[in-house]
């Protein structure tokens, strides 16, 4: 996804975003004033996560266009039936920056389809269709796994679903497995940074939703979650468009023990997914994404070693259960 430089925001700009951002601020949990009542929250599988991503990289390199991409697509759609969910898929033809026509899917999951309460988590599913950062140049046009990038964000969902499937929150959840997200200009090409190359499926739902005027509290996206020590800051878009969401989910990090995971510091901003459902849905939405201070996103990021050997159980329960902790809460 994204190219790394992205990840930096000048500090002016940050500035700016940091005052927007604090501009009417209600309790930064949305809870002040307001009854509490006691939940018990489901405990994430892990392990359960962990199959779910190597099923997903068994197909090969979802990249659109592919045989493995029509396969994953038919193996989340019976997922999510599996686990009891409406389901909702959008076919289109979209155009990539460099003019390709991309077969895309977005596959959707409703949870309690009739509450106007609603909470949106969303992750791509597709996977990179060349390895662009890798140190071997010989390796750099060829497809990536996406074992993190991409598939850990869907692993941990599908594990939510199955939890949504066995106990029903006191809202709606909507799970959005977003295509065409990573097909952006490769990094030694000499093309100007356009935001809109990327979350191509995404940019779509959210022009196109899958209910008529469909709305939601906010959105919760998750990229490259499955990564061994993985650090996640406050992203600089989140920030900006979605702060008392980034607190309310930290905090609730923090109360599970997750801390070290979950560090209270800014990490940079991110041309990713939740931008545009910002922009364009609307629904204010952050975004759970890495921030190493040596790698920028991911030690593997857009290499061909983004594999299962990278995956780590650890930080699947981190960002599940801080999920479950916070859309069971939710009233």
């Amino acid at each position: 996804m994204k190219t790394y430089f992205k990840i930096i925001i000048w500090p002016l700009l940050l500035v700016a975003f940091l005052a927007c951002g604090n501009k009417g601020r209600r309790d930064v949990d949305g809870t002040q004033g307001k009854p509490q009542r006691v939940v018990i929250v489901p405990s994430f599988n892990a392990d359960s996560a962990y199959c779910n991503i190597k099923e997903q990289v068994a197909f090969g390199p979802r990249v659109p266009n592919s045989k493995a991409h029509v396969a994953c697509s038919k193996y989340l759609i019976g997922k999510l039936s599996e686990y009891g969910a409406k389901v909702y898929t959008q076919q289109a033809r979209l155009t990539a920056y460099d003019g390709t026509l991309l077969n895309a899917c977005n596959i959707i999951g409703a949870y309690n389809p009739e509450c106007k309460r609603r909470v949106l988590l969303l992750a791509h599913w597709d996977s990179r269709p060349w390895a662009d950062a890798d140190p071997v140049e010989a390796n750099r046009s060829k497809p990536i796994l996406g074992a993190n990038d991409g598939a850990s964000g869907v692993g941990v969902l599908l594990e939510v679903a199955r939890q949504l499937q066995q106990q029903s929150p006191a809202i709606g959840i909507d799970i959005l497995f977003a295509d065409a997200e990573d097909w952006g200009p490769r990094q030694d090409e000499n093309v100007a940074h356009e935001e809109s190359a990327w979350a191509l499926g995404t940019q779509y739902w959210a022009n196109n939703p899958h209910v008529v005027g469909y709305n939601a509290r906010f959105g919760i996206l998750l990229d490259m979650v499955g990564g061994e020590n993985s650090v996640f800051k406050y992203e600089d878009y989140s920030e900006y468009y979605a702060r008392d969401i980034n607190r309310k989910v930290w905090k609730a990090a923090h109360k599970l023990g997750y801390g070290k995971t979950f560090r209270r510091e800014n990490g940079g901003g991110v041309t990713d997914d939740h931008l545009f459902v910002n922009r364009l849905a609307r629904i204010p939405c952050i975004d759970i994404i890495p921030s190493d201070d040596r790698y920028g996103f991911y030690k593997y990021w857009h290499t061909t070693q983004d594999d299962m050997n990278g995956i780590d159980r650890l930080t699947l329960k981190a960002v599940g259960q801080t999920v479950l902790e916070v859309i069971y809460n939710e009233q």
